[in-house]
């Protein structure tokens, strides 16, 4: 029976993209035994990418201590683990060249399988990366009495200060559509009667909340939501693209019963599987990608303020979601209402807090 070996393995960015870090270890399956650790920066770069490199560094250990293992490698990043399983498709350049060479190191070995984690459960390869974005990269082989900690380059200073954004996310008030739950998704409506009282609501619950920029998604009922809130502030608006509503494509406009009927099997999967598309639209993993660039922005252009973002039900999901650090499946478990409030604070040492989750108190 050849040898069992599990890798676990995790990276990390302080601003994705940002400052980044992996980190890895191998264990034996069978004694718990720990046999190398890997830890290093990969420079400016996302979280994806940085865990990516964790992964071929925890592949490469894994080679050099026995090329006839099988392998299990275990990651709290749900995309990594459906991308090189097969079943999601790598889009990003840098992502799909560490994805290659990940192949080719698992292919020399007996074989790969790849689970996906808690985040909770994979505390240590997190620390590792951690380490890595502090300046101190890690090259153990415990298998051996060898143990080498590389030192950096140059003396390491006081760690930078952490500065903490603040975001309000705040979904669009009411439109025709809601209330017969019907898909809006790319549908540029304007927001209805209810919908312009749901607005006028909350701009006045942002009163005193010292926000300091407003970001919205492209589509009108966004921008008439995010402009009624402007005009209470007396402040300017910006416009980001990447945080407009899921593409329903053929969907558009029928409620899931109506879209059920008219596409039974794609309907079911599209429910279930993040990367199932609509006809002609977009799947959760093609709107959390965007979303999560959008982030990027905001936190980069806005670090330090307290920032109010009007968007949609998928992209408030998909930020709480990286708040929480889970998969993007956690979006068919939480519910918002229209005009509903969610905080998220995003620290650049790359903690996040949900603070509060469809606050409609606003609305009463």
């Amino acid at each position: 029976m050849s040898r069992r070996l599990v890798i676990e393995a995790d990276g990390g960015s302080r601003g994705n993209p940002g400052p980044a870090g992996y980190g890895a270890l191998v264990k034996d399956a069978d004694t718990g035994r720990l046999l190398a650790e890997r830890a290093a920066s990969v420079g400016r770069a996302t979280n994806n990418v940085a865990e990516y490199g964790g992964l071929v560094a925890g592949l490469e250990a894994a080679l050099g201590i026995d090329p006839t293992a099988t392998v299990e490698v275990r990651m709290d990043s749900k995309l990594v683990v459906e991308q090189m399983s097969g079943r999601w498709q790598i889009k990003h350049p840098d992502m799909k060249k560490l994805a290659v060479q990940a192949r080719d190191l698992a292919r020399q070995l007996a074989q790969v399988r790849y689970t996906w984690i808690p985040r909770a459960q994979n505390s240590a390869a997190d620390a590792l990366a951690n380490s890595a974005m502090d300046g101190k990269p890690v090259h153990r082989d415990l298998g051996t009495d060898a143990v080498a900690v590389e030192e950096p380059a140059a003396p390491a200073g006081p760690p930078p200060p952490v500065v903490t954004t603040t975001t309000l996310l705040l979904r669009h008030g009411r439109t025709a559509h809601t209330p017969e739950r019907r898909f809006s998704g790319s549908s540029d409506l304007d927001l209805s009667d209810l919908g312009r009282a749901d607005a006028a609501a909350a701009a006045q619950a942002m009163v005193g909340r010292g926000i300091e920029a407003i970001v919205s998604s492209p589509l009108k009922r966004c921008r008439q939501t995010a402009g009624a809130v402007a005009e209470v502030l007396d402040t300017g608006i910006e416009v980001d693209r990447d945080l407009r509503e899921l593409d329903f494509g053929g969907w558009e406009g029928m409620t899931g019963t109506e879209a059920l009927a008219a596409n039974p099997l794609a309907f079911r999967r599209w429910r279930t599987a993040l990367d199932v598309r609509p006809p002609g639209g977009e799947s959760i993993v093609d709107v959390s990608t965007r979303v999560a660039a959008a982030r990027a922005r905001i936190l980069e252009r806005h670090a330090g303020k307290t920032v109010l973002i009007v968007s949609h039900v998928t992209p408030i999901k998909l930020m709480l979601a990286a708040g929480l650090g889970v998969g993007d499946e956690v979006v068919y478990k939480v519910f918002l209402e229209a005009a509903s409030l969610s905080t998220v604070t995003w620290g650049t040492d790359g903690s996040s807090s949900v603070r509060l989750v469809n606050d409609t108190s606003h609305l009463a």
